[in-house]
């Protein structure tokens, strides 16, 4: 089972430089349009309409095109069919401010459209009543995002209680050889090696996700987006694969024991084997169906498993190597989202989230539900890495409490837990209180800071999770007199360890 533990570990390595890249949040990229230059001809009041109106599909050429278009035939007004269900602000260009549209467009969802030209083509008389819906104050989608997103971070953290594999760390030493204190249920990992995180692996690490990033930028294409899905696919189906057999065999001790031997692959579980297609067709059954309104549950599945599997693998060793990582991720963030414009003239960051040269693929690294209670749609994001970067320090927080014998309350991880949900309800503000003006007074002032900076785009989520989990940690450390611990836990002298040998 050594190839397969390397395997895993590989493609662990090339998700986790992968899922660094998109942790703007990607529900602010979709307002992104109203940078756009602003004119008379393109902020057109609503009218009553009684003449023929023209209908065209989202294709490539400019907005304003089209409507020179519909304008100069006679129409009264342009419905454009969109490519998705979403719905976006049509804008001017940079080269279009001087033009005079006279007529109405308007943007509709692309199953709104389907409908219109069946009746087209049936030969009926379509009449169509338009109104500009008003978004609700709150938007209850983003709960069951911040749900998902602290639901993961801490279903990782207490796996070995889920599966039932004890895996009571020790006082952490990067040269001593990795062993499980598993003697409950065996599941397939059970030789599992743990990749461990440096403060130099974490600089290099965030170098090479930036570097990846610039490539992104200028090189993104529909096949690089495909690359990114295999990559994520086959990341999912093992995370997937690996959760399966860990909860049957918490539940089925006797069967997740059972083995058998195989060519090159040498002794593997029976279990694995019978999980693994199941696997391999469900993220098949997502890469062939991406396009579906329903998509978004099979990529949520993934990535949850996914994430959960990494957060398995990767460890940080103390608080000193926390922080080099997590500032990294925190500088990070802030330069490719705020200053990376004054050098490429847009965000480098939202660029490729939002797929600008990506020939209409999306990139899946992140989590997202539709917005259903929102009549224009859309959907609420969060990126991998906004998840995974503080998860591996409220592992280490549950590590820590579990060495020194520390009570729910008496500990970290429980405190760190709720940093991190603070820290990820920026979300859920952002979402409540941007919609219209009344509510505009209830944002806190840390969203508020975050939108008026932004300007109403894609923020770094990195901006407000680091120092609601990092920060919070070092100053529970200072406040208790533990800090010096916490910065070196697993460098200090066996003599200084905890005697049982147990973390």
């Amino acid at each position: 089972m050594a190839i397969s533990v390397a395997i895993r570990r590989v493609i662990s390595s090339l998700l986790i430089v992968s899922l660094l890249i998109v942790s703007v949040s990607a529900d602010d990229v979709t307002r992104d349009d109203d940078s756009a230059p602003k004119s008379p001809s393109c902020n057109n009041k609503f009218q009553l309409l009684s003449n023929a109106i023209a209908l065209s599909v989202r294709g490539d050429c400019a907005f304003t095109e089209k409507a020179q278009v519909a304008d100069s035939g006679g129409a009264a007004g342009l419905l454009v069919i969109n490519d998705n269900e979403d719905l976006y602000k049509m804008v001017c260009s940079d080269n279009d401010t001087s033009l005079n549209i006279k007529i109405p467009v308007v943007m509709i969802p692309k199953s709104g459209g389907d409908l219109i030209k069946k009746s087209f083509e049936a030969g009926r008389k379509v009449e169509i009543l338009l109104f500009s819906p008003n978004r609700p104050v709150v938007d209850y989608s983003v709960i069951f995002l911040w749900l998902m997103a602290v639901g993961t971070i801490v279903c990782a953290s207490l796996w070995s209680e889920i599966t039932g594999s004890e895996q009571i760390a020790e006082p952490y030493d990067q040269l001593s050889p990795k062993e499980s204190s598993a003697t409950g249920a065996v599941v397939d990992d059970s030789d599992k090696e743990f990749l461990d995180i440096n403060a130099k692996g974490a600089v290099i690490f965030v170098i090479a996700a930036s570097t990846f990033l610039v490539l992104l930028y200028f090189f993104m294409s529909s096949w690089f987006v495909w690359l990114l899905v295999i990559l994520f696919s086959i990341g999912g189906t093992e995370g997937m694969r690996t959760c399966i057999v860990g909860v049957i065999s918490r539940v089925c001790p006797s069967f997740g024991r059972k083995t058998v031997s195989l060519p090159v692959l040498g002794e593997v579980y029976v279990l694995s084997l019978v999980v693994l297609p199941f696997c391999l067709a469900f993220a098949i059954l997502w890469i062939t169906h991406q396009r579906a309104s329903y998509a978004w549950i099979g990529q949520d599945v993934l990535g949850i498993c996914l994430m959960i599997n990494v957060l398995q693998l990767a460890r940080l060793p103390n608080i000193k190597v926390a922080s080099v990582l997590l500032c990294c991720a925190f500088v990070y963030d802030i330069f490719w989202v705020f200053i990376s414009p004054l050098i490429f003239h847009e965000s480098v960051m939202i660029a490729v989230a939002r797929g600008d040269n990506s020939g209409g693929e999306a990139i899946p690294m992140l989590l997202r539900i539709p917005r259903f209670f929102d009549p224009w749609g859309g959907y609420d994001m969060i990126g991998f890495g906004d998840i995974l970067f503080p998860g591996l320090l409220v592992a280490f927080a549950l590590r820590y409490d579990r060495a020194n014998k520390k009570g729910i309350f008496s500990g970290y991880f429980l405190w760190i837990v709720i940093g991190y949900g603070v820290g990820a309800s920026r979300y859920a503000y952002a979402s409540f209180f941007c919609y219209n003006e009344v509510a505009a007074a209830l944002r806190l002032f840390i969203t508020y800071l975050g939108l008026y900076l932004m300007d109403g785009h894609g923020q770094p989520a990195l901006l407000y999770l680091v120092p609601c989990t990092l920060g919070l940690i070092v100053i529970l450390g200072c406040i208790r007199g533990e800090l010096k611990r916490l910065w070196n836990y697993g460098t200090d002298s066996p003599s200084s360890s905890d005697p049982s040998g147990q973390a």
